[in-house]
């Protein structure tokens, strides 16, 4: 559930969907997006080759969570330690979002992939390892079944359960208040960022305009 934050940014409070798990520790960028895709020009298209590697061997469907129709449609993605280490390529969120994904829970994240996910606007929730192993058990027992992510109040629910989760505070008040876009916010308050550059003594503005 988003609102409206910031000039045409949405504020990321809460995200409702169905889950889709996918288990394993140490999952790096190389999966999540092989670096065979990399070399588009824009991120458009690049949600289909999401675990590419992992879906498919050659042209034949492989066993994996994202080929399962039981979570097709997912929006929260469950998974466990050190999701998305390896190479800080922003390709790999980018997939994921254009997959579907509006929200991660996992038990920890590398650092760059968290703050790629923050600049798309999806939030990297963590839980415990007890929790994380709970909560994919429920999502393949009812995979039509909503988890609900609260950024306010850092919990994640299924059914009658509430997690307890944790939500690093930077990007917890980015999204909330509607700061996560920083592009869009830049545009929006050009003449700020102009009188910003104009105070600062190693910024030549009328060289850059020549």
């Amino acid at each position: 559930m988003t609102d409206e934050g910031g000039p045409d940014v949405p504020t990321v409070e809460q995200v409702n969907g169905t889950a889709v798990p996918v288990r394993g520790n140490e999952i790096d960028t190389d999966q999540i997006i092989p670096a065979r895709f990399l070399k588009a020009v824009s991120f458009e298209g690049l949600g289909q080759f999401a675990f590419f590697d992992q879906r498919f061997d050659g042209e034949t469907p492989l066993e994996h969570p994202f080929n399962d129709e039981r979570f097709a449609g997912a929006s929260v993605l469950v998974v466990n330690a050190n999701f998305g280490c390896g190479s800080s390529r922003e390709h790999a969120p980018q997939a994921l979002k254009r997959w579907g994904i509006d929200a991660i829970v996992g038990e920890s994240f590398a650092e760059i992939f968290a703050g790629n996910c923050l600049g798309l606007g999806v939030p990297t929730v963590t839980l415990s390892h007890e929790d994380v192993t709970a909560l994919q058990e429920w999502v393949e027992e009812h995979p039509d079944d909503e988890v609900r992510v609260d950024i306010v109040t850092e919990t994640v629910s299924v059914g009658d359960t509430a997690f307890e989760a944790n939500v690093d505070d930077a990007q917890r008040e980015a999204l909330v208040e509607g700061l996560w876009d920083t592009t869009t916010l830049m545009r929006a308050n050009q003449e700020t960022v102009r009188e910003t550059a104009e105070s600062l003594p190693y910024v030549n503005l009328d060289a850059r305009e020549r």
